[in-house]
């Protein structure tokens, strides 16, 4: 059985993954996923014609959050899926029917085996080397695919705490419907790539709002990176209403909640924090949890994606949740911790071992909330330049760089961070300028809506565009939700970022040559070279 997957910043030899992916991904996993993409587009040109249908919006959503890289392993829960999904879309092909429209073409007429292997034959089919024969226009696609994904995830995380937009949902399904269209050329997806990036900005701003009005808006806040005495439970992922929910579960059982990677700024948030088992951060980014994981006592527990082939030393304590899925690996469905916290209550725990503390809940209102006294700053001459240091980590070589350009950059500037790459040099002294920390956690990854709302501010304060503030971009990527801010980056008109540790192996030459020209997109190269063309 052959594979290509190639939308990971891991893709095997900067080209794709053909024989199994580096994350851990089989053969049959990838051609399912395949498939399901191959069915949400074939629900999303009837649900385009349709009209809002809460239903198929919401099981879109979760369809393409399903096949981000490191979220479900698990083959037939995804056959599971494809099958719904055709329930869907014969549910709103009887009900276009109905209003005296029908559909044809290979597409609309998707129907799927009964089978499971025979899913996976058909999977084969719908890669993606067979959506456009045009190299660039397929690129474009591509690019706007792992957009949509990337927004899904942040959509699905608002949804959850009940928040919706009917805009950016009809938006999803004529995209995913589009890609299906063989008449539209590259402008025409190069538009519906930036127009990806201008939704994913409200969705962000969803997520945002849902966040805040529900737990506070983060505050400064220093967390342990050392244990407490007591059973302990470790989550990992994204969700902050999952996070909640087993706080409120394990509250005065004796059970001390410690995040993991980009749940770190969890503790940010009043709401979270104000549970006195909220503990502490254990470990550092998703790429690290194998070597890690082996030495948590307790029950460990993902909620979203950056899930990796567990070992066999803690997979017997290891939980999933929400869309994350692994074989053999026990799956809770709903709300109901309690297995999770029977199984910590087995396990023997931490010693109190006191360590290291780092500081996290710099979001844009505890930011803006001392502009002043960073305007002041800049206009003194204190603070010559901010630099935005973040985005996903991962194992491959390269990303030293990250570490290195924090720790060599000169003590009038100030370092912003955000999402797991801060796991790359957030532990390291930076001292503070005038009492502003020099390195400011602003949260996960869909906390770069601070970032832009920070930016943004700036720029009204000094009366200027952003592009013109004395601030860089220096970015790394791994994952689909870093496509769709770069694309919420580039609606937005910001110029000048630097990416890496390599670029996407998905983007094609012109594709390439195009954001060059266009935004002065580049990778980065050595970080001395970089910070000379920056800084002079």
């Amino acid at each position: 059985m052959g594979m290509f997957c190639n939308q990971c910043e891991q893709a095997a030899n900067g080209v794709g993954c053909n024989i199994s992916g580096v994350c851990g991904k089989k053969p049959e996993v990838a051609t399912l996923q395949d498939h399901l993409l191959y069915g949400l587009k074939s629900l999303a040109l009837y649900a385009d014609k349709l009209g809002r249908d809460p239903e198929i919006d919401r099981f879109t959503i979760e369809g393409l959050f399903t096949t981000v890289t490191n979220v479900d392993f698990e083959a037939p829960r995804i056959g599971g899926i494809i099958k719904h999904c055709y329930e869907l879309k014969e549910k709103a092909r009887t009900a276009l029917a109905a209003k005296g429209t029908t559909l044809s073409g290979p597409v609309a007429e998707w129907k799927p085996a009964e089978d499971l292997n025979g899913m996976i034959v058909q999977g084969e089919a719908y890669g993606i080397n067979a959506q456009h024969v045009n190299e660039d226009i397929r690129s474009v696609i591509e690019i706007l695919m792992y957009g949509l994904k990337g927004m899904a995830a942040y959509m699905d995380h608002a949804m959850i705490l009940g928040r919706s937009d009917a805009e950016v949902l009809a938006f999803v399904q004529k995209a995913l419907a589009a890609t299906t269209d063989p008449n539209l050329g590259l402008m025409d997806f190069v538009g519906l790539s930036m127009e990806c990036g201008k939704h994913n900005l409200t969705v962000m701003g969803l997520l945002n709002a849902a966040h805040t009005d529900t737990y506070g808006h983060p505050v400064p806040t220093p967390v342990q990176l050392g244990t407490k005495a007591g059973k302990a439970i470790l989550v990992s992922g994204h969700d902050l209403k999952m996070l909640e929910e087993l706080l409120k579960q394990t509250e005065g059982k004796g059970i001390n909640i410690y995040t993991h990677g980009e749940m770190l700024p969890a503790h940010g948030y009043p709401g979270l924090k104000k549970y006195g088992h909220l503990a502490g951060n254990f470990g550092g980014a998703w790429q690290d949890q194998a070597k890690e994981f082996v030495n948590f006592p307790g029950a460990i527990i993902f909620n979203t994606n950056c899930i990796q082939r567990p070992a066999d030393t803690y997979k017997d304590r290891l939980f999933t949740w929400g869309l994350v899925a692994w074989p053999d690996v026990k799956h809770v469905s709903g709300w109901d911790f309690s297995e999770v916290i029977a199984k910590a209550q087995e396990l023997p725990g931490f010693p109190d071992n006191p360590g290291q503390e780092i500081l996290t809940g710099f979001g844009h209102n505890a930011v803006l909330g001392v502009a002043d006294k960073v305007v002041a700053a800049v206009k003194s001459g204190a603070i010559k330049h901010f630099f935005l240091i973040g985005g996903c980590d991962g194992a491959k070589s390269g990303r030293n760089y990250y570490t290195e350009f924090a720790e060599k950059l000169p003590q009038d500037t100030v370092i912003l961070t955000l999402a797991c790459g801060k796991f790359r040099f957030n532990k390291l002294e930076f001292g503070d300028i005038g009492g502003i920390p020099r390195l400011l956690d602003v949260g996960q990854c869909n906390d770069a809506y601070s970032a832009i709302q920070i930016a943004v501010a700036l720029a009204g304060a000094f009366n200027c565009g952003v592009n013109d503030l004395p601030l860089s971009m220096i970015l790394s990527w791994y994952e689909q939700k870093a496509v769709v801010i770069l694309l919420t980056l580039l609606h937005l008109g910001i110029k000048n970022i630097k990416i890496g540790p390599s670029l996407p192996a998905f983007i094609s030459p012109n594709v390439l040559g195009f954001l060059v020209e266009n935004f002065n997109l580049g990778p980065i190269t050595t970080v001395e070279a970089d910070m000379k063309a920056i800084l002079g």
